[in-house]
């Protein structure tokens, strides 16, 4: 399968590959075993035996509202909240993100549970499969309505180790003021260093001479003379992690003499 490229707002393409249709169709199948599950012990635990005290219209009305609920509600819910990840994607390594990259929101997620109901379920998946398989992108009608790809994000159960401050940056690691830098630009270019060695060249040197571009603002001094553009990225992330390190470890430091003082003067 092809890798998809999304470009995120920071300017990072990332190299994540479009879900294959099996493995959403697994996904898809754990997460209507527990709403199915879900729906019958709401059915006959809670809704059931409400049902026999009323009239036929309203028995049948609240019967309807108890399914759309679970089958509509519940996958709104899960994919709002954990950003495109239900039981089933958890599971499987997928999740369900916006065409440009970000997060799902909840009109995202309200969109492709709304189409779910019609595709997944009034057509017992037929209609989702079929429209999978003849797009490019394995998207189903519900992500077409709502601009979002299932990815599979999860490659191997261990993220690769980022490498260390490289030698030649030590004189410019000694002056950089890193402070200014977003924590989402700085996860960006973390991401694109644990993606790099999977890129192709030309798209991981056009990659990184962007991200340089994006952190540019925010970083000074800039890339000393016959520096990478990747190597100064990891330059910028190393300093940045150890700089935070120290400070964390001087903040326990400071707790744990405040502790102590506290100890001693309670005895």
């Amino acid at each position: 399968m092809s890798v998809h490229s999304m470009v995120t707002g920071e300017a990072v393409v990332l190299n994540l590959r479009p879900a294959p249709v099996v493995m959403r169709a697994a996904a898809a199948l754990i997460d209507a075993i527990v709403l199915v599950i879900a729906l019958f012990v709401l059915l006959l635990y809670l809704v059931g035996p409400a049902l026999d005290r009323m009239d036929p219209a309203a028995a049948q009305a609240t019967l309807l509202t108890s399914v759309i609920a679970v089958v509509v509600g519940a996958p709104l819910l899960w994919e709002t909240f954990s950003h495109g990840r239900s039981l089933g994607k958890l599971a499987l390594g997928l999740q369900v993100m916006r065409d440009d990259g970000g997060a799902i929101q909840f009109r995202h997620a309200a969109l492709r549970a709304l189409t779910g109901f019609l595709e997944l379920w009034m057509t017992a998946s037929a209609l989702a499969l079929l429209v999978s398989m003849f797009n490019a992108r394995g998207k189903r009608l519900g992500d077409m309505a709502a601009g979002t790809t299932v990815l599979l994000v999860r490659q191997s159960r261990r993220r690769p180790e980022l490498p260390p401050l490289p030698e030649r940056l030590g004189p410019w690691s000694q002056v950089a003021d890193l402070g200014r830098l977003p924590d989402d630009l700085a996860l960006a270019v973390t991401r694109f260093l644990r993606q790099a060695p999977q890129m192709t060249p030309a798209h991981r040197e056009m990659t990184a001479q962007r991200l340089v571009a994006a952190v540019g603002p925010y970083v000074t001094p800039g890339p000393p003379p016959g520096i990478h553009p990747e190597e100064f990225l990891v330059g910028v992330i190393a300093e940045r992690r150890d700089r935070d390190h120290q400070i964390l470890t001087a903040r326990r430091a400071r707790s744990d003499r405040a502790a102590e003082r506290i100890r001693a003067l309670q005895l």
